[in-house]
């Protein structure tokens, strides 16, 4: 079957932030905040949930296109200005309402009716990797930047991130947690967090063959697409995974500490120093969290996971302090409380993340 041209496209909505429009049985969506790399708010994430109920029932569309507008990156993920007035307003309950529609457009990808085929370039972190890393078909380039940093802002991972980071070959999920490190498209496909790579001037030609593989199975349209347009480049993150995994399989972040430690080269060093800088409240959930959703290894409780450690955490002093650290006032010279490893409540960490739905 020959590809629509592209000229060819009905636009079907398209508001400031978001745009949606078909090519014959094509889906394609672009988020379009490119001056914030498509950072997520609330009207974004609600008329994503539309379009995507939308089409999960409409039977001329059979496969769904998401991407990022501009050259700067696909999603840095949530607006965290807005994260910042939520938790410090009068009604702190609106930021986990927002986190409650966005896991739940999360795993409407992850189950979705129909191959969705996410396109990630430049940055993607937090929620971005929500919208990426749940399809069933996901690109990237190789020079792309992911990154799950919620630890250096007083948060935790949350979009089903600590499910993705528990599947992770070894130890990596821990390593990238909480030391917070961004990593690379090629790492992305050692992580499990994408499927293949194409660089990004062959998005375009991609998107046009899609029309060939109408009606095949994701698995397949996947392996296509590879073999047609699959770029290659080595994973940084599989290289390091001796020395990663000899630290990070630690029982606890002390023993992790310790290891880092003892290790006496660059990388560890770096890491340990990561570590420190980041918030102990948020190191501590994090660890908790991924190695709980490794245990189980389901996207939904994780996601439950993530909102009961979400509400925790929007009451405790370091969430706040953290964005204006890093965000607004761009010191990064966060105060957290407490200050210490040895002076967080790690039982009322391990009951929240133990906690029945």
């Amino acid at each position: 079957m020959a590809a629509t041209p592209r000229n060819h496209r009905r636009t079907i909505a398209i508001t400031s932030l978001i745009h949606s429009t078909r090519t014959g049985p094509l889906g394609l969506i672009e988020l379009h905040r490119p001056e914030a790399i498509n950072a997520l708010t609330l009207p974004m994430l609600k008329e994503l949930t539309e379009v995507f109920t939308a089409w999960a029932h409409d039977p001329t569309v059979s496969m769904v296109v998401l991407r990022g507008a501009g050259e700067r990156g696909f999603c840095a993920g949530g607006d965290i200005k807005g994260f910042h007035e939520a938790v410090t307003g009068p009604n702190p309950d609106s930021f986990l309402e927002l986190l409650s529609l966005e896991f739940d457009l999360n795993e409407m990808i992850s189950s979705y009716p129909k191959p969705v085929l996410t396109l990630v370039h430049g940055l993607c972190m937090g929620g971005g990797i929500g919208l990426s890393a749940h399809a069933s078909i996901r690109i990237t380039t190789p020079e792309a930047r992911f990154a799950m940093p919620e630890t250096r802002i007083g948060y935790s991972p949350d979009v089903g991130g600590t499910h993705l980071m528990g599947r992770a070959p070894g130890h990596l999920g821990e390593y990238l947690v909480l030391t917070a490190s961004t990593f690379s498209g090629a790492d992305a496909v050692e992580l499990g967090f994408a499927d293949m790579m194409v660089e990004s001037d062959r998005f375009e030609e991609a998107i046009d063959s899609l029309a060939d593989f109408e009606a095949m199975p994701a698995a397949e349209i996947a392996s296509g697409l590879e073999v047609l347009f699959g770029s290659f480049a080595a994973s940084g993150l599989a290289a390091a995974r001796p020395w990663i995994d000899a630290a990070f399989s630690a029982p606890d972040l002390a023993g992790i500490l310790e290891r880092l430690d003892a290790m006496g080269h660059g990388a560890a060093a770096e890491a340990a120093a990561a570590i420190r800088a980041n918030s102990p409240t948020s190191l501590e959930c994090a660890l908790a969290a991924v190695r709980a959703a490794r245990a189980e290894d389901h996207l939904r409780s994780a996601l439950d996971r993530e909102l009961r450690v979400a509400g925790y955490l929007m009451h405790r002093p370091d969430l706040a302090e953290g964005i204006r650290a890093q965000v607004i006032d761009k010191d990064r010279n966060p105060a957290w409380n407490p200050a210490r490893l040895d002076e967080v409540d790690t039982a009322a960490v391990a009951a929240v993340v133990a906690e029945a739905p």
